[in-house]
């Protein structure tokens, strides 16, 4: 079987983390890489704990740094919610390995041309990264086989402000550029994370499985889940896993919405929104295709699976 060459950018975040281990657990993909940025928090960070994850997984994929802000403008990072280190605070051991030396933009640039027209990526977090790269190469998304992003929030039910969704608002000008560029974006949007939760105690019997995965998930996570337990009910969403289990397995889709979508960068309340042409008025080419819904029991196996609870 010819494995599909898997591509992730991503902010690690105890989100990131749970859809890092299913990417690492799908016998289709080969991960060739993780190009970091700063998101959930400072690079420093992210960086860290990328390069913890792959460890503890026993997947050491090259990891490469990317950017340490937004584009433009300063933005607030989600240490609140994951932890000031972006992995709840635990003290874990340091990583054995280091970053690779090259810049995270580079090596998109690089394995788009290894990897042409069969490469899968997959952003999970601010979208600077790969922004950086079209401003280098125009040309990246002529070599790219699909795009997934987990990103927006296409009625404007935002997370982090009323209307705008973290990832985007975090750096709406690098989202911009990036769907423009794109002729066609996979996306995984925050009012679909919302409608695909799963209860807490079953997530709580996951992670209670005898595996490496499962106990440093357990860990990294504890905080974040009082937190979302707290704050949002009986289910625990994971918004970066949702996205993962459509990049890896899109036959689970059940229904999409193709449309023409821009981001918002200068309104006074609705800044990083994602705003959705629903009824094409303005006669634009549809650039998104919205995932609305997913096979939801396909789903949960594979969050199990990457836990290592089944």
């Amino acid at each position: 079987m010819t494995r599909i060459p898997l591509l992730i950018d991503t902010d690690p975040g105890v989100d990131d983390a749970l859809a890092l281990l299913m990417a690492f657990d799908d016998p289709r993909h080969d991960v060739v890489g993780l190009t970091i940025a700063a998101g959930n928090v400072g690079l420093q960070h992210t960086v860290r704990n990328a390069l913890k994850l792959c460890e503890v997984a026993g997947h050491p994929v090259p990891v490469f740094a990317g950017t340490q802000e937004p584009l433009l403008h300063p933005a607030r990072d989600a240490g609140y919610v994951h932890g000031l280190d972006g992995f709840g605070d635990i003290a874990y051991d340091a990583p054995t390995r280091a970053a690779e030396a090259e810049h995270a933009a580079l090596a998109i640039l690089r394995l788009s041309h290894a990897h042409a027209g069969k490469l899968l990526l997959v952003a999970l977090g601010p979208l600077t990264n790969l922004a950086l790269a079209l401003k280098l190469d125009p040309t990246l998304p002529s070599r790219i086989a699909r795009l997934v992003v987990m990103g927006g929030a296409v009625t404007a039910h935002g997370n982090i402000t009323a209307a705008a969704e973290f990832n985007i608002a975090f750096d709406p000008e690098a989202a911009h550029i990036v769907f423009n560029a794109f002729p066609r974006t996979d996306l995984v949007d925050w009012e679909a994370v919302m409608a695909h939760g799963f209860p807490h105690d079953r997530f709580e019997r996951w992670l209670q499985a005898d595996s490496p995965r499962a106990r440093f998930y357990d860990a990294i996570s504890r905080r974040t889940r009082d937190w979302a337990a707290d704050r949002r009910g009986e289910d625990w969403h994971s918004a970066d896993a949702l996205a993962m289990a459509h990049a890896l397995a899109p036959e689970g889709a059940l229904e999409i919405a193709e449309r023409p979508m821009t981001v918002e960068l200068a309104g006074r309340h609705t800044r990083g929104a994602t705003v959705v042409d629903w009824r094409r008025e303005e006669g634009r080419p549809d650039n998104v295709a919205i995932l609305l819904r997913y096979e939801q029991a396909a789903f949960e196996a594979r969050l199990a699976s990457a836990l290592a609870a089944r």
